[in-house]
């Protein structure tokens, strides 16, 4: 059983579209995942075109390679780093905690992902 940042089992991301480094829906990983797709990633406009000016179109489908393309609000198994990347450039999109794999603390830090957990929580939860 995999886990989350949050210490407890791993939710899947999204199967509507298909996401995951296996296409199993999940942020799961394994030493073959040299990207660590592991931070479940609710996708915004301005990330969107922050990814595409790095070099990676995440808006183009590209079925060869089984992608279909995203759109804002499309949830995704980002690479962690790019993620931090983001986050340091001030336009990360949002994270469904439940949904990130643990080894996304490798890379980022807890205090990070949860400033940008989607759905919003409020101070008190």
């Amino acid at each position: 059983m995999e886990h989350n940042v949050l210490g407890s089992e791993l939710v899947p991301c999204s199967y509507d579209p298909l996401t995951g480094y296996f296409r199993d829906g999940c942020c799961n990983t394994d030493a073959t995942d040299l990207g660590a797709h592991v931070v479940c990633a609710r996708m915004t406009a301005e990330f969107l075109e922050f990814s595409r000016r790095r070099g990676n179109d995440l808006s183009t489908p590209r079925p060869e390679l089984r992608f279909p393309g995203l759109k804002p609000g499309d949830r995704w198994c980002l690479c962690a780093a790019r993620w931090k990347e983001a986050h340091e450039a001030g336009c990360a999109p949002w994270v469904v905690l439940e949904s990130t794999h643990i080894g996304a603390l490798e890379f980022v830090l807890l205090e990070d992902l949860q400033r940008h957990a989607w759905p919003q929580r409020s101070p008190s939860n």
